[in-house]
């Protein structure tokens, strides 16, 4: 039995031992750690240990292996406790029988110092004067290899999150060490990117392929007024740098696609999903399980969010397990509209998940789907559970394909415009925006029926199936999703206008809109 556990339950050290016994074994040795009272000079209540189970099993039972291997002893088991414990409950446990009692000795000794510097668990010290705080047990063991000091600047610089306990110079030196990407640089990407700076991720990969746009400005607060219609993965850059020269910036001026996505994904350790559209999040979520790179997924709508992490190495729920269809409406936020500060509080919250995932912070959200409401302040927590028939994580990683445009999404965009006048008369225009975006900007010039999405059966569609449809939404990524349904259940002659309302609005050729009631 060689072998490292996580428990919840009080440790039978009788039962552990016997479990060691062995024919071959001559000498036995253990070593139990108990919870005291006291800790550097202050009175300890109580403890509550914390653990990152999956990678904490699992490095736990390398160490295990490497101790056998290594000393040549017959047998080794390590139990660590997690929960709440009181004073003198016995809080880990390591037994390693051998041959002779040398080797068991110093068996016992690796194995406890490289589970307090190498395995990712956190104990929570309640101080009898109501005070509580987290300590990383790898600075328990005082066996941390001898590393450079942190230059001056650099303390300075980080000085308050280095003072930190759960963080310290070791923690800042994985942060400098780190790779994350970046997915989308706007509402989300702004503060994301910033707090990674700031906090000295040492390496940040930006990937975003628009332009800046003067609606933007009022939640991408990365950017000034300035910058207007320039790329906004270069204007990140450079912001970036400014903010914190030590950062590494590497611009990705092109949107993440099925051809690039598995190559960026395999440069960087981290990827946070930015981005405002669903298909990309899928993309993500099939990359992430092909590479066994964790995603940290957010996504706002008026005045409220979701946040999700995605890590593959730890057999936690998917995106296709919480989301096995993808949801017909999904509108965006120039279609749904949105609040400045919401896209900035969820894009914080993604950097603060990062830097948990990088510096082994305990709290992550694991198989967890957080919900905020940001005007009642209302939080949920949601439980997801992985699949078993889940189309995505349930197949080998090599076997997921990334997500392409299906062949009914083939030819699905249109354009008005590029129809020519003899050819119009032959589609029937049909405007899916509710009454309110209507009355607020009604569409005149083109004749049109009105059916908003809301009110479109798709068990019983008001369309003709020999008949060609055109739809019109306010930016076209409603009519698209509605189009792609009508399509899947027989409607073929049915397209989407690029762009909706507001391409055909910029182009005077095609339709004028009347904005007078806007």
């Amino acid at each position: 039995m060689n072998r490292f556990d996580l428990s919840t339950e009080p440790l039978d050290t009788e039962q552990l031992k016997n479990g060691l016994r062995h024919a071959r074994a001559g000498g036995f040795a253990s070593f139990e750690g108990w919870v005291r009272n006291h800790n550097e000079g202050r009175n300890v209540g109580r403890l509550e240990y914390e653990a990152f189970a999956a990678v904490a099993e699992k490095e736990g039972t390398r160490i295990v292996t490497e101790a056998v291997e290594r000393f040549g002893v017959t047998a080794a088991h390590c139990v660590h406790r997690v929960g709440d414990l009181r004073i003198g409950d016995l809080a880990v446990w390591v037994g390693v029988s051998a041959e002779h009692r040398g080797e068991a000795f110093v068996a016992c000794r690796y194995i406890i110092d490289q589970i307090k510097a190498r395995v990712p668990i956190w104990k929570k010290e309640h101080y009898s004067d109501g005070v509580t705080g987290w300590v990383n047990c790898e600075r328990v063991s005082g066996k941390e290899s001898p590393r450079p000091a942190i230059p001056t600047a650099t303390q300075e610089l980080y000085a308050r999150q280095i003072a930190l306990s759960e963080v310290g110079e070791n923690g800042q030196r994985l942060l400098a060490e780190a790779r994350v990407l970046v997915v989308g640089a706007g509402g989300l990407g702004s503060p994301a990117l910033m707090y990674l700076a700031a906090a000295g991720v040492g390496h940040i990969g930006i990937c975003e392929g628009d332009t800046l746009e003067a609606s933007n400005l009022h939640r991408q607060v990365l950017y000034r007024r300035s910058h207007i219609g320039q790329s906004k993965a270069h204007i990140a850059a450079q912001q970036l740098r400014e903010l914190n020269p030590d950062t590494e910036i590497t611009v990705i001026d092109v949107s993440l696609d099925a051809d690039n996505a598995e190559s960026l994904f395999n440069q960087h350790d981290l990827v946070l999903d930015c981005s405002d559209n669903l298909k990309l999040k899928f993309l993500l979520n099939a990359a992430a399980l092909r590479t066994s790179t964790p995603v940290v997924f957010a996504s706002v709508y008026q005045y409220e969010g979701q946040l999700h992490v995605f890590d593959p190495r730890t057999g936690s729920p998917c995106l296709r397990c919480v989301w096995p269809r993808e949801p017909s409406v999904a509108p965006t936020c120039n279609e749904a509209g949105v609040l400045g500060p919401v896209p900035g509080v969820f894009g914080s919250l993604q950097a603060m998940e990062a830097l948990k995932q990088l510096l082994s912070l305990p709290g992550q959200l694991r198989g967890e789907l957080l919900m905020l409401d940001l005007l009642s302040f209302r939080s949920t927590k949601i439980s997801a559970s992985r699949l078993a028939d889940c189309e995505v994580c349930s197949q080998p990683p090599d076997q997921i394909e990334l997500p392409r445009p299906g062949e009914l999404e083939i030819a699905l965009d249109m354009d008005l415009a590029e129809i020519g006048p003899g050819l119009r008369n032959d589609y029937v225009v049909i405007d899916i925006r509710e009454h309110d975006e209507v009355s607020a900007r009604p569409l005149t010039a083109l004749p049109h029926r009105h059916i908003a999405m809301s009110a479109f059966s798709l068990d019983d569609p008001p369309i003709e199936s020999d008949q060609r449809y055109l739809l019109c939404c306010a930016s076209g990524n409603r009519s698209r999703s509605l189009a792609i349904e009508l399509r899947r259940r027989g409607f073929m002659d049915v397209y989407s206008q690029t762009g909706g309302i507001d391409r055909i609005a910029r182009d005077n050729d095609a339709a004028t809109i009347d904005d007078s009631a806007a």
